[in-house]
């Protein structure tokens, strides 16, 4: 069984900054795309960052040039750097990786952390 555990999040202002982690454990053979998204209050989850394992990223308009995403493919883990945060980043922040268990399959399941909150005040 694999989980993501992410940490980080917290109560910050408006033009601040916050760093995320997220670190799978379990049994882990490979990770391919690991990712962030985010859900605020009564919104659809939505992405915020993805990875894949040769370090290509991928940001949607909202967030692109204020969040970096990088990752330790030796840590299993998968970061989220964010500056110049503004009050609409507020919300639950959830990690997100594509794991293949064994050597015995090429299947990638698709695996969740548990989010973490992010308040940005104003």
């Amino acid at each position: 069984q694999v989980q993501l555990v992410e940490s980080g999040g917290g109560l910050v202002q408006a033009g601040g900054s916050l760093r995320l982690s997220c670190v799978a454990s379990g049994t882990i053979f490979s990770i391919n795309v690991m990712g962030w998204y985010r859900q605020a209050p009564g919104k659809q989850r939505e992405l915020v960052a993805v990875i894949t394992s040769g370090g290509v990223t991928n940001y949607p308009d909202s967030v692109k040039g204020r969040f970096t995403i990088s990752r330790d493919n030796a840590k299993n883990a998968v970061y989220l750097q964010m500056n110049s945060l503004k009050p609409e980043d507020t919300a639950v922040y959830y990690c997100n990786a594509g794991v293949r268990g064994s050597q015995w399959t090429t299947r990638y399941l698709e695996i969740w952390g548990q989010g973490t909150l992010v308040t940005v005040s104003s």
